[in-house]
């Protein structure tokens, strides 16, 4: 929804100085999960030139902007009737811009007050005097000296944001008052400045390309407090995480964020998502030289390579709250709790009668109580001992029984039943919370939701899960060559295989797909398409122009962000592969050839994704099966073979060239041969990797 994120941090008081200081005006600015250094401003005549300035640059280089100030945009209802004869927020603020004096070293924000104070039947409703040897009429020192103003405390954003401070209070620690009274002319001048090309939320639709919103970064105070380095100025480190926040969420969880209904109050941007505002502020950028090999290797080995992925990578996704429904083959933002034991109490596993055992052998004659015990239909009163009830399949035992014999196994009349014993105590019956117990963690953050996952968290209360949202994948061809299925082509070019291959690869691995096309031979053209996709992915999987030939144009990009890695795997088909960061995003570059881009996306892509949107990347399930081929293998790579089975054996597809693609379209899976020499014969054992392991 937005190119660049800048947060203001914002201050009541007066210049504070050439040297960055805590309770001053910072700034922060990101764009797609990567912020820049926090800005120092001292005082409020330097930060709104340096805002003005820089939301101009913005427009000029056709970037939407949103920009977040940490106080409120509104006051409770009834305040603008009182100050301006309408609660129109512009009204307000126009009101404050047209009577705050301020300068570096002073302002009137007190005095303003207490004339605003004045306004009001009672005292009230604003409290706080800063001055310390000055009384201001109408405006007292605590807030416990107000009555009968009229107005409520909070807004009902304030209500929603547990912690926040209420705008009426001027001074003292955490008070926003005067930030408010500060900021206002300040966002009324913005508005004026920008006019058509300006919106405020939640007052006015966010069409134009400038949105001004409401924040508090305290919303992820957790985060900010864990993450903020020693001797750090947290205000400078709060605008840099939470702008990075904001530019790394996805559209849809921003556009969730905004969906406010309008009013006059004014809203604070997340109060109501928070957990995923959490996950976005505590997911720090991959690094740079995240996936850099250890210097001087010249071919890694698939294990190395896969193991250096799982130890860099890690989750790009944010979390949100699903219901069951909505939670299939999502990963698990977080472990699962069982909200009630399960079975909640004891009860039976049969139909038939229940008593209080065990039944010694022989003959055994019970008399039945009046009533019975069944699933939902429970028994209110207690069995004696010596005598048995009526229950059926999943009833709860009711006091004084806890064993049920079966009702085949005994002859019944009206009132008494006889078996033929020995029975133990505790025969076919459920004990309470024998399967899962209350409080009990019953899957872990990372896990994949199964339709029996589901079963389970249904049977322990839970209706809704935190799950990751799914990972948006962008997948582009690149390559003068290539025309799209279905339409013309003429000598010297062929088809994209790659593309719909690979996109279905990404659909079957629970990733949302964006179709990035076709990248011709071009630098500039390329580069647009990486921008773009940048903007709208979390990661990019690309085929061709992975190696370092003249026309292998990712891999040349990739080189000038600083971040390339050009892996030459020690394995067959494949080799080479480029990893790197576009825009903060993720690039795996695959070979162009359909064999080896498919076979290296089953084997680095699929783990690297996993690991990406919350999952553990982990291997797919082998077995051994006797070989039905032969084959000598030379030292020093892993070869993968399309493959099948036919009679319990594993057979080879009869060409091994990485350009015969209906090989993947005969196989059913992969062999797969270590790194070692080896001689293989007819019933020799073998690895064989199924493609429906790969589908997990």
């Amino acid at each position: 929804m937005f190119d660049t994120i800048l947060i203001v941090d914002w201050s009541g008081g007066n210049d504070r100085g050439a040297t960055p200081k805590k309770d001053a005006i910072w700034t922060g600015v990101a764009r797609a999960g990567m912020a820049e250094d926090p800005v120092y401003h001292r005082n409020r005549q330097v930060a709104e030139s340096w805002i003005t300035a820089f939301l101009t640059a913005e427009r000029q280089a056709g970037r939407r902007v949103l920009a977040g100030f940490d106080f409120a945009f509104g006051y409770p209802a009834g305040f603008g009737q009182v100050l301006t004869g309408s609660d129109d927020p512009f009204a307000i603020w126009d009101w404050f811009a047209a009577r705050v004096q301020d300068s570096p070293d002073a302002n009137n924000r007190f005095d303003l007050a207490g004339q605003i104070n004045a306004m009001f039947p009672g005292t009230g409703p604003f409290w706080g005097n800063g001055l310390p040897n000055r009384d201001i009429e109408d405006l007292p020192r605590k807030g416990l000296a107000r009555h009968g103003h009229g107005m409520t405390e909070r807004r009902a954003a304030e209500e929603n944001a547990k912690g926040a401070f209420p705008v009426w209070q001027l001074s003292g620690a955490g008070a926003v008052g005067s930030q408010v009274i500060m900021g206002l002319p300040m966002l009324a001048r913005l508005r004026q400045h920008f006019g058509a090309d300006l919106a405020v939320w939640p007052f006015e639709p966010l069409t134009p390309p400038v949105a001004l919103v409401e924040v508090w970064p305290s919303l992820i105070a957790r985060t900010i407090a864990a993450t903020c380095p020693r001797g750090t100025i947290k205000d400078a480190h709060q605008v840099r995480v939470l702008s990075r926040a904001l530019s790394a969420i996805s559209a849809d969880a921003l556009r969730q964020m905004l969906d406010v209904p309008p009013n006059t109050e004014g809203a604070i941007l997340g109060a109501h998502h928070v957990v995923a505002l959490e996950a976005a502020a505590s997911a720090p950028p991959l690094r740079n030289d995240c996936f850099a090999l250890p210097q001087g290797v010249q071919w890694t080995p698939v294990a190395d390579a896969l193991a250096h992925l799982r130890a860099q990578l890690r989750c790009v996704a944010e979390a949100e709250t699903q219901p069951l429904g909505a939670a299939l083959g999502r990963y698990l933002a977080d472990d699962v709790t069982a909200l009630r034991a399960h079975p909640p109490a004891a009860n039976a596993a049969v139909d038939g009668y229940g008593f209080a055992g065990p039944a010694k052998p022989g003959l055994q004659n019970l008399p039945l109580v009046k009533g019975r015990a069944a699933a939902g239909q429970p028994f209110g009163g207690a069995v004696p001992q010596g005598e048995a009830i009526r229950i059926l399949t999943g009833a709860n035992l009711p006091d004084g029984v806890d064993t049920v014999i079966m009702q085949e196994d005994v002859q019944a009349s009206d009132s008494m039943i006889t078996f033929q014993g020995p029975l133990k105590r505790g025969a076919n019956a459920r004990a309470a919370g024998e399967d899962m117990t209350l409080g009990q963690i019953i899957a872990q953050q990372g896990r994949k939701v199964t339709a029996a996952d589901l079963a389970m968290f249904a049977a322990a209360g839970i209706g809704q899960l935190q799950v990751r949202r799914p990972l948006r994948v962008g997948v582009l061809s690149t390559g003068d060559e290539l025309r799209d299925p279905g339409s013309s082509a003429a000598a010297g070019e062929i088809y994209d295989a790659n593309r719909p291959m690979l996109t279905a690869l990404v659909q079957q691995w629970g990733h949302c797909v964006v179709d990035l096309g076709r990248a011709p031979d071009n630098r500039a053209a390329l580069r647009a398409l990486l921008d773009l996709g940048a903007g709208q992915c979390d990661v990019m999987l690309t085929s061709g122009g992975a190696s370092a030939g003249d026309e292998d144009h990712i891999s040349a990009l990739l080189a000038d962000t600083g971040s390339l890695a050009l892996w030459r795997v020690a394995m067959k088909p494949g080799r080479p592969l480029v990893m790197g960061l576009w825009g903060g995003k993720p690039v795996l570059g695959l070979p162009g050839n359909p064999v080896a881009a498919m076979i290296c996306a089953l084997i680095f892509a699929r783990p690297a994704l996993s690991l990406l949107a919350g999952g553990e990347g982990a291997e797919p399930q082998s077995y051994q099966l006797p070989a039905a081929f032969s084959k000598t293998k030379k030292a020093g790579r892993r070869e993968y073979l399309r493959a099948r089975i036919r009679d319990g054996k594993a057979e080879i597809f009869a060409s091994e060239g990485s350009g015969r693609v209906s090989g993947l379209h005969w196989a059913e899976g992969l062999v797969s041969l270590g790194d070692d020499a080896m001689q293989i014969s007819p019933g020799d054992p073998v690895t064989y990797i199924p493609f429906v392991s790969f589908a997990q």
